[in-house]
């Protein structure tokens, strides 16, 4: 019974409010309802003064509805009570009334006005329009954000639980700008009733005065004004209170910390301005005709204290730069470096020469810092997250990474190489951030164009004082490193599976030994020989499957070389002995999204397919081909929206031959078949990609 009460204690809280406006209460325990809501608006205030960012209470949309119900059920039932008791409601709008007016009802009036025109004009307009931008802002933001997301986690820089947890934060980060979007309207409609409930006690006191009780209109008057001040100012108090609340929460957007720590913070960090204003209060202080004493106490004051936080930000500067200087001069010097002459004299060395390292990287001279560790460069860590983060994730451990700076370079430019070959390129500009243009950008930020080299998206180099206002509209900023480690780690893993040698797929075998050695012992060499499954591992990544469940791959090529020993046709069984693992890449929440195909294509296609000497091949006509990649030209952009990879769902026998044509097409196309996809997946299709052709020719042909 009691957990049922706790589970149900909101709604039974807004039941009993709804009966208030309805059922008649004591003065005695309106007081006590009216302090309850005095306390409850200033804890609210407080809490939104104390988190750094709105998420942190983000019950507040429907706090401020349930709260502006409350009190809406208070003023009914005051009003009730004013009316009906002789102006009498309880003592603690007497004692506002008193506080407030000081026996002058008209001053009681006036303060009465300030604080319903402050809160309508002032406050609650402001929050409404912060509100409303947050709200778009925010959601423009969201692909940006979660391209981001994805990035981080390609990278290393995440895990996919935390990647998972931060799409749910952006999620209900949009959620939340949108319910405040809608709640600030609930704060205004509040301000403009509490007008029209003075309005509704003033006059029907004055009627029920002077009609029902007969009493002279002076009298009436001085009663009932004085009780509907007070009543007033009881429901607009804590309406203030809410209202700001609201404004401070919807402004809390780029703040690292509470709004004391920040204004501490970002206040002391400028001294300059806090002598400046001192030295401008003993400058009015000296004019003639302005209070010398004020201006010259508070004047004095700021300029003392500006003056010793400027010393002691000096002495942390000072006390910063010895210990740096200490450090570098601590720093054991660097090894004498032979000349390149003297070294290829030993004839030995020339053939270090021969060697091509798997990836390579060169980088500009500008761009070292980001490489030299000793200079604070934090590329080198990074990668070894990214190949931790790439082998949990894939079964497959990138080598090595070799890092030097290219003389023939420009200072900002950096080539990436895979087996001695540039497979890529970019620039990087180190004193700027990569700003990501969202979808529909509100407004435009001032910058370089250029274009994010990874994804290939719309960008803008911009200055590191306009990162905050580039966020504002929508931008997703990216400092100079994740830029350059995005790019590097999404090449590598378009080319791993020209990674994956011979050795590298005996050192895989050789580690699944320490699990599964009696499988290893059966099955390797002697049955699945290294060549077969290496070719197979590289299908695999190739088309970004992982290979990390190695037992279960070489178990179901044990099983399906009784009929075939052909790569590709091994390849799919692998795939399909692999479903869930496929399955939990591409689905999302027990949906799968993709592009399907016409079941009149898929036979045109399968009539394509011719075999050579070479294996089979898929040899369509241009009548087929170009039909196909502008329907999935214009399809794809839909998933563009959704922020996942494209997919398209094919029948087996035709999964790997369309997916090596249509990569030539669409690099970020996946083509998975129907077997690949568990049972429990509900398929939802995005298109369908059909022929027109095909339903004229069998009129004809009927005809």
């Amino acid at each position: 019974m009691r957990r049922l009460i706790e589970n149900n204690a909101v709604t039974l809280f807004v039941v009993v409010v709804v009966l208030f406006m309805i059922i008649p209460i004591p003065p005695q325990l309106l007081d006590i309802l009216l302090v309850l809501n005095l306390s409850l608006s200033v804890i609210i205030l407080v809490i939104t003064m104390n988190i750094s960012e709105a998420l942190e209470f983000s019950i507040f949309p429907s706090l401020l509805l349930i709260t502006t119900l409350f009190r809406l059920g208070m003023n009914v039932s005051s009003t009730r009570l004013i009316l009906s008791n002789g102006g009498y409601a309880g003592e603690v709008i007497d004692a506002f009334s008193l506080l407030i007016t000081s026996g002058n009802v008209v001053i009681g009036f006036i303060i009465f006005i300030i604080i319903v025109l402050v809160q309508l004009i002032v406050i609650t307009r402001g929050a409404e329009r912060v509100a409303e931008v947050a709200a778009r802002f925010t959601l423009d933001a969201m692909p940006g954000k979660q391209m981001a997301i994805d990035a981080d986690l390609n990278t290393g820089i995440i895990n996919e639980q935390e990647a998972r947890e931060r799409r749910a934060k952006v999620q209900r980060e949009s959620d939340f700008y949108g319910a405040m979007d809608g709640a600030t309207k609930i704060v205004k409609g509040d301000s403009t009733m509490s007008i029209i409930l003075t309005a509704v006690n003033l006059i029907g006191g004055i009627v029920i005065g002077m009609v029902m009780g007969g009493q002279d209109f002076s009298t009436v008057l001085q009663v009932y004004s004085r009780a509907t001040v007070g009543d007033g100012l009881v429901s607009q108090l804590p309406a203030l209170m809410i209202s700001t609340a609201t404004g401070m929460i919807v402004t809390r957007s780029v703040s690292e910390g509470s709004l004391g720590e920040d204004m501490r913070s970002q206040f002391l960090a400028q001294p300059t301005a806090i002598i400046v204003a001192g030295g401008a209060m003993i400058f009015l202080g000296i004019l003639p005709h302005t209070p010398h004493v004020s201006l010259f106490i508070v004047g004095i004051a700021l300029a003392v204290a500006g003056y010793l936080l400027f010393r002691r930000l000096s002495t942390e500067e000072e006390r910063k730069a010895m210990e740096a200087a200490q450090a570098e001069a601590e720093a054991q010097p660097a090894e004498e470096v032979p000349t390149a002459s003297d070294y290829y004299k030993d004839i030995s060395n020339v053939y270090s020469l021969l060697t091509v390292e798997p990836i390579e990287m060169e980088v500009g001279y500008s761009l070292i810092p980001l490489v030299d560790e000793r200079s604070g460069g934090k590329l080198i860590n990074r990668i070894v997250i990214f190949r931790r983060q790439y082998a949990q994730e894939m079964g497959f451990v990138i080598p090595t990474v070799r890092l030097h700076d290219g003389s023939m370079l420009g200072t900002n430019q950096y080539i990436i190489y895979i087996k001695g070959e540039e497979v890529a390129k970019g620039e990087i500009l180190m004193d700027y951030y990569l700003a990501l243009e969202p979808v529909n950008p509100v407004k435009d930020i001032d910058g370089i164009e250029t274009v994010e080299p990874a994804y290939g998206i719309p960008s803008r180099w911009i200055l590191p004082e306009n990162k905050e206002m580039a966020e504002i509209y929508g931008y997703t900023v990216i400092d100079p490193l994740s830029v350059l480690l995005t790019h590097l780690s999404e090449t590598i893993r378009r080319h791993a599976y020209e990674l994956l040698s011979r050795s590298e797929t005996i050192q895989l075998v050789e580690n699944l030994k320490k699990t599964s050695p009696e499988l290893v012992e059966e099955v390797c060499p002697g049955i699945v020989s290294y060549a077969l499954l290496e070719k197979v591992l590289r299908n695999l990544l190739m088309e970004g499957v992982p290979i990390r469940d190695l037992g279960t791959i070489l178990e179901t090529l044990v099983d399906a070389l009784g009929n075939t020993r052909d790569p590709d046709t091994l390849t799919e069984s692998v795939r399909g002995a692999l479903s869930r693992t496929i399955t939990r890449r591409f689905c999302e929440n027990g949906q799968l999204r993709a592009i399907t195909l016409d079941g009149e294509v898929e036979r045109r296609i399968v009539a394509s397919l011719t075999r050579n000497e070479r294996g089979i091949y898929l040899a369509m006509g241009p009548e087929l081909i170009q039909p196909l990649i502008s329907q999935l030209a214009e399809n794809i952009r839909k998933f563009q929206d959704l922020g996942q990879n494209p997919v398209l769902l094919t029948s087996q026998v035709i999964r790997v031959y369309l997916s090596r044509l249509l990569s030539q097409y669409f690099p970020n196309l996946y083509v998975l078949s129907f077997t690949e996809i568990v049972g429990t997946v509900q398929i939802q299709s995005i298109g369908n990609i059909t022929m027109p052709q095909a339903s004229e020719e069998k009129r004809t042909v009927g005809a």
